[in-house]
């Protein structure tokens, strides 16, 4: 598991010679060892943003980014990072197990058969080891990524609206499955969604973020203990917390 910490994080992007745009207002963050913590706010208000940052794919224009007090490229450089995205990214010639033992051979180490099938069981797709993603559901190929990005038993799992794409049955399905399978692991993740009912059923914690620049509007911890079941979606106390959320995401009259 890993603590990570944005101090005073800005990111800002030349998008021509003569105009540049601020992504990120001043950021300041923890997340501690093995915590849930969704990210919500509207398109645009550099949730990816601060997802990129701690994967290391993009450098803060001030500030620092560290997770267990080192820089994400050591992370990376460890193979402890897992990443799934909206788009599942299968290689589409490869089957799932061949899929799964991509993270290995790009590590430059010997796949592991015996994690391999232990990922398949972990996400049901048993009996499905030799398909393609073509011959997969929606719901099955986002199963594949999240086992993919689990390979190399990571310290951090970092999530990208990887449900955006399903129909409203399976994506809840999906997060009773990405729930089970965190609470096995408990490995520290940060989700990012834009849907509210989400991020209150998987987070330990919700950050909503504003517009662009995006700063942390509120923080909310999430009072319902685990494991969750889609009982809780009829709560009052979920409703209630689902239109204080969504109000806060409104933007403002002037």
């Amino acid at each position: 598991m890993a603590t990570i910490q944005l101090t005073g994080v800005t990111k800002s992007f030349q998008l021509s010679r003569n105009r540049r745009v601020q992504a990120l207002a001043p950021i300041d963050l923890t997340i501690a060892d093995g915590e849930f913590v969704a990210l919500l706010g509207p398109s645009g208000c550099g949730k990816s943003t601060i997802l990129h940052l701690v994967a290391g794919l993009d450098s803060p224009s001030t500030g620092t980014v560290l997770i267990d007090n080192l820089p994400p490229s050591e992370l990376q450089k460890r193979h402890q990072l897992g990443i799934a995205f909206q788009e599942h990214a299968l290689l589409p010639w490869r089957s799932v197990e061949a899929n799964l033992a991509l993270p290995f051979q790009i590590a430059n180490l010997p796949p592991d058969p015996a994690r391999i099938a232990e990922l398949i069981e972990l996400v049901g797709l048993r009996g499905f080891e030799s398909a393609r993603p073509s011959q997969l559901s929606g719901g099955m190929r986002q199963r594949a990524s999240i086992a993919r990005a689990l390979a190399l038993s990571p310290k951090l799992l970092l999530l990208d609206e990887p449900f955006g794409a399903l129909d409203a049955v399976t994506r809840r399905a999906m997060n009773l499955e990405l729930q089970r399978i965190w609470q096995q692991h408990r490995i520290t993740t940060i989700l990012v969604t834009h849907t509210v009912e989400e991020a209150l059923f998987l987070a330990d914690r919700v950050l909503v973020m504003s517009g662009r620049p995006g700063r942390i509007l509120r923080e909310l911890t999430v009072p319902f203990p685990r494991p969750r079941t889609v009982d809780i979606t009829r709560l009052e106390l979920f409703h209630q917390l689902t239109d204080d959320l969504t109000q806060t995401l409104e933007p403002s009259e002037s």
